[in-house]
């Protein structure tokens, strides 16, 4: 249970209004049971005639518990006694039946008021849990995704959300109710016989061990077949992304047997937490029965010998308030399975949401407003992995108003350093400065709105041409989405769909042409009107015809902003004011694109492969 606290405490704080209220209810609940089972007292000593003694009216004063249970007890009888004498057995009979109907109706009030308390805490706390996922996920590094497996975030964030939903939530009634059923039950029983009582709680530990043996490893079990099931889920995300390569290779009874296997093994994983969870319940049920069955031996026996301070008839309401303290005691255990199996879920999404973020920012950063003069690329490495240099000693600078290309072979590192400037990732050694201003002592939200970005793959959402033009820029209107668009060469293309701006692009922009996602996400950039554009090979899925035009609105903008452009077609940079040459890392050459053809080097080289 302190593993429970540590894991769930956080989001029970929110709530602690609701908990005190179910709490409350509870103790109500429970102390009308105890008051309603003992009207049967009476009602059985009226049914066999098995007390005959005649009682006096006491006076309501005590100094004990003790005094007030001798004294309730005697004024019980008392109030039996005239009722008969006034109404007869029978009719006494069906007034205490009715005081035993409304006590439980106030019982039952009470445990649904109970019940009640607890719905916003339960679908409050899987609320919260999706939405800090959810925020944790936006927050962390793209670093972090390059290590983990999309499948397996999905699950975590779907399949083990759910599992404490089904597991941990749901037992919040029984991990609330039953301590305090539990407490007011025994306590009503020491009230009775504290000698059969004492008895009774020696046996409990038998009860507890049996049950605690079976759920000992329920915890692992459930953590192993999660994360069968993450495999499963990873396997599925895998093949709906490359649908197009598997059947054009004919394997699909490979991925087929593929998946085939992870199903078995998370069957046979799950098939083994399922059946010590259902064990739960009958052996539970068989250890009460032994029980109920030794305590019945036992004061039976007291009774037998004359040693007994209860009566027989109060021997039976011993024994169906002891019967009511096994239900809670079963439950609570049933509980301690579920949570087991919660915890399991929790510990994988604890994976997430105490991910370190490596982008730190500072506790009062500086914010920034626009570029006045320069990006400054100070000596830079970078390594995704420690020992493991991607960049070495990298020195750039960009004046206001130039633009920069970066060309190279693929994996020399050209988008990982455009990434390095808005922060995606932090520099291993070095600076990169805005006017003079390392970047890691700004704000990241002034950083990156400087910054325009249009990357190698159109990224589009599952919403209308309109929104996503306007993405992430509020207040947009029509007119300025429309100019955009038109800039970006897709206004006419847009207009041709079913319902213009309104067209929703489908799943990933999959309702467009890859030329036509590109175009929306150069107006999304347009629109956006940054100081700074990256472009990371942004014309690259262009038609021949869309690549002049855009190209064409592309050199107007930026004419009055820095734009660093990664290139493999040189022909779209030649007019950019410095090139950068990267090889495994490092910057072999730098210069206009006359001067590195008249240096004959790499990029001679690279100039005459695409020539030809």
């Amino acid at each position: 249970m302190k593993e429970f606290y540590s894991q769930m405490g956080k989001y029970f704080a929110r709530y602690k209004g609701y908990i005190a209220g179910t709490f409350a209810m509870n103790v109500l609940a429970a102390v009308f049971n105890v008051f309603s089972f003992s009207i049967l007292i009476p009602i059985l000593q009226i049914l066999f005639k098995v007390n005959t003694d005649t009682y006096e009216f006491m006076e309501w004063n005590y100094n004990s518990i003790d005094e007030f249970v001798s004294i309730a007890k005697n004024n019980g009888y008392y109030y039996s006694q005239n009722l008969i004498e006034a109404y007869g057995p029978a009719t006494t009979l069906l007034m205490l039946g009715g005081i035993l109907a409304f006590l439980t109706l106030l019982k039952t009030g009470a445990y649904f008021g109970g019940s009640a308390f607890l719905m916003p805490l339960r679908t409050g706390i899987i609320r919260d849990i999706r939405v800090d996922i959810y925020k944790k996920i936006l927050s962390l590094p793209l670093s972090f995704f390059s290590e983990e497996r999309k499948g397996d975030i999905l699950a975590r964030v779907s399949t083990d959300v759910n599992e404490i939903d089904a597991s941990i939530s749901s037992s919040l009634d029984m991990l609330i109710k039953n301590p305090i059923f539990i407490i007011v039950y025994i306590g009503t029983l020491f009230g009775m016989s504290w000698q059969l009582t004492l008895f009774t709680l020696l046996v409990v530990p038998v009860l507890a061990g049996g049950i605690g043996r079976i759920g000992k490893k329920l915890k692992s079990n459930s953590l192993y077949a999660q994360s069968k099931w993450s495999d499963g889920i990873s396997q599925i995300e895998e093949t709906l992304g490359g649908l197009r390569i598997i059947k054009a290779f004919i394997a699909e009874r490979k991925m087929e047997d593929r998946f085939t296997k992870v199903n078995n093994e998370y069957r046979s994983a799950a098939l083994k937490v399922a059946i010590r969870q259902s064990a739960a319940h009958p052996v539970s049920e068989f250890l009460g029965t032994c029980m109920i069955t030794l305590v019945l031996w036992f004061g039976g026996y007291l009774i037998f010998s004359g040693n007994s301070s209860i009566e027989a008839s109060d021997f039976i309401y011993y024994l169906v308030m002891l019967y009511s303290t096994l239900q809670p005691i079963k439950d609570l255990s049933k509980a301690g399975y579920s949570i087991q199996k919660g915890l399991a879920s929790m510990e994988r999404i604890n994976k997430i949401l105490g991910a370190e973020n490596n982008i730190k920012e500072l506790p009062s950063p500086a914010d920034i407003e626009s570029l006045n003069d320069s990006i400054t690329i100070d000596n830079v490495s970078f390594a995704y992995t420690e020992g493991r240099e991607v960049l070495s000693d990298i020195n750039i600078t960009i004046k206001k108003g130039q633009t920069i290309a970066l060309v190279g072979q693929s994996g020399s590192g050209k988008s990982t350093l455009v990434d390095l400037i808005p922060r995606y990732h932090d520099v291993t050694t070095g600076a990169i400065k805005i006017d003079g201003k390392d970047i890691r002592n700004l704000s990241i939200k002034s950083l990156r709105s400087l910054i325009g970005n249009v990357n190698q793959e159109a990224i589009l959402f599952n919403d209308t041409i309109f929104n996503n033009i306007a993405f992430g820029v509020e207040g947009a209107t029509q007119e300025q989405v429309e100019a955009a668009a038109r800039i970006a060469n897709a206004h006419d293309f847009i207009m041709e769909t079913e319902q213009g701006y309104q067209t929703n692009v489908g799943d990933r922009g999959g309702r467009l042409s890859g030329g036509q996602r590109q175009r929306i996400s150069i107006a999304r950039a347009i629109l956006k009107n940054p100081p700074i554009l990256i472009l990371d090979e942004a014309t690259s899925a262009l038609d021949t015809e869309s690549e002049r035009l855009v190209q064409d609105a592309l050199e107007k903008l930026m004419k009055s902003r820095t734009t660093i452009a990664i290139a493999h077609r040189l022909s779209t940079i030649k007019n950019a004011d410095t090139i950068y040459v990267l090889h495994e890392g490092r910057i072999v050459e730098k210069g206009t694109h006359e001067q590195l053809i008249a240096l004959n080097g790499y990029y001679k080289k690279l100039n005459d492969m695409q020539a030809l």
